[in-house]
């Protein structure tokens, strides 16, 4: 049995997520942050590191979502 933890975010970020995936397949914030976080990790696994420029462009995204001001 998979173990959770929670996270929490401002409740303003959560509503913007909201209004974000509406009309995608994300069910829930908790479906977003764990398909971007995985994405982040993959991509980390995959090259070893993270370079400057994947470290920008992963934060760029997260800006437009959002998440990152």
């Amino acid at each position: 049995m998979t173990e959770y933890t929670t996270v929490s975010i401002p409740k303003e970020l959560a509503e913007r997520v909201d209004e974000t995936i509406e009309g995608t397949s994300f069910t829930s914030t908790s479906d977003l942050v764990r398909f971007l976080l995985r994405s982040i990790v993959i991509q980390h696994q995959r090259s070893g590191e993270l370079t400057e420029a994947e470290f920008e462009e992963i934060a760029d995204q997260l800006r437009g979502l959002g998440y990152l001001e």
